[in-house]
């Protein structure tokens, strides 16, 4: 290179402006502790005006962020575009994002279409004629006990603490079904890079990431079991209450489920559904979201999906990882300890991604101090865990010793002396 080319060359590089490079690297080295707001029990995203500044300042008083410190607590909060009408979810992603910045809160965004989608029966409805949404076309929308749209589900059951009635779950393959995911991340992932992009410098690391999927699975999340349609207009007292045989693959000890998806993906039309059957179509399904999130513009190290798995080893874990994202995963029996997970190690060795992250997580231990902090630590000991994100808030808000665990974990990271010099 010619002299007088490289002096201008060095002239051009001092000019540039420092501070959005700094901002950067910061970003980069920063790890989060977020809590998540649990669904329409803090705020009714229903109604935007019930997402309050106060709500962000009470996380913000009980988890105070510590100049210096690598670590940074946060909120996470979920947006089911299905479940509710599309312009008030607007308003409340824009109120949610609006009172982040002036709070100086960073964030991880999940928007879901998997696990609530109430709010279409234009999708699901195929069976009911005298209500909403109606069309027997929808068979091909929802999953399938076998593989004729003749076996389709009308009813499916999930256990988030306690067995309840649901409807039934999505083919996640279906055409239509992709179509209408796609077109409502196009409408909220571009308020939320609108947001970002217009931060200053200094706060653009308040933005976590977006993430997509959740615990995205067939057959566990909503199950079915055998003869279930039959159970529809009957009391709901008159259900089984067996419990789910997790390492039983595929079907978990209810009815498989996945044939839908299986037959529209191309996979297989006959014969018996297989793990690998039902991996690969949540691979796919996670990888088309992330694929449009990408598209859309959301950096690869601010895009995470939502991985999971309950039989140690199993291929389901494998589906969270693409080129577009970084993965994450729910972690219950193993957050004590990731590395104990096989399936996410397993699974982090087939990842080039920048980040992972513990993207669902609660300690099962005793509520103590100790405990909470030795959990907390060495899920984010692996530098490339971005993030913890709690579930919930409102399950640890009164918990004293948890809230100083984080506290603690917080104030850890200053001392360890890998810190991030604000």
């Amino acid at each position: 290179m010619y002299p007088v080319k490289s002096a201008l060359l060095l002239s051009a590089i001092l000019a540039l402006p420092i501070t959005p490079l700094l901002a950067k690297d910061k970003s980069e080295k920063t790890q989060y502790i977020l809590v998540n707001r649990k669904p329409n029990s803090a705020w009714n995203l229903n109604d935007p005006s019930s997402i309050q500044r106060e709500d962000f300042e009470e996380v913000k008083r009980e988890l105070p962020e510590i100049p210096g410190a690598k670590v940074r607590p946060g909120i996470g909060c979920i947006f089911p575009y299905f479940r509710h009408d599309e312009e008030t979810l607007q308003k409340s992603l824009r109120q949610f994002l609006k009172i982040a910045a002036e709070t100086d809160t960073p964030v991880l965004v999940q928007i879901d279409g998997e696990n609530w989608w109430t709010g279409r029966p234009d999708l699901w409805n195929w069976w009911d004629p005298k209500k909403p949404g109606y069309d027997p076309a929808n068979r091909e929308n929802v999953e399938w006990f076998g593989w004729s749209s003749d076996q389709a589900l009308k009813i499916a059951w999930r256990n988030w603490g306690k067995q309840h009635r649901i409807g039934p779950p999505p083919n996640l393959m279906s055409p239509r079904y992709r179509k209408e995911s796609h077109k409502q991340m196009e409408i909220l992932i571009p308020i939320i890079l609108q947001w970002w992009k217009a931060l200053p410098a200094e706060k653009k690391d308040l933005l976590v990431g977006i993430k997509v999927g959740w615990e995205s699975s067939i057959g566990v999340n909503a199950w079915y079991f055998p003869d279930g349609n039959d159970l529809l207009d009957k009391p709901a007292s008159e259900d089984p209450a067996y419990r789910l045989k997790t390492d039983e693959l595929p079907g978990r000890g209810v009815a498989a489920t996945g044939y839908a998806a299986v037959k529209t993906a191309g996979i297989r039309t006959k014969g018996d559904l297989t793990e690998a059957d039902l991996a690969e179509v949540t691979r796919r399904h996670l990888e088309d979201l992330s694929r449009v999130a990408s598209e859309l513009g959301v950096p690869r190290g601010k895009l995470f999906t939502h991985g999971v798995g309950w039989k140690d080893g199993e291929l389901l874990y494998e589906a969270a990882v693409n080129r577009y994202s970084s993965p994450g995963w729910s972690f219950y029996k193993h957050a004590r300890d990731p590395k104990q997970d096989m399936g996410v190690q397993n699974a982090l060795k087939k990842s080039n991604a920048p980040h992972w992250a513990a993207i669902e997580w609660l300690f099962q231990g005793p509520r103590e101090v100790d405990s909470w902090r030795r959990a907390l630590e060495t899920t984010l000991s692996d530098e490339n865990c971005r993030l913890i994100c709690i579930f919930n808030w409102e399950g640890i808000r009164d918990s004293e010793p948890v809230l100083e665990a984080i506290r603690q974990t917080i104030a850890g990271s200053v001392e360890s002396g890998k810190t991030d010099k604000r």
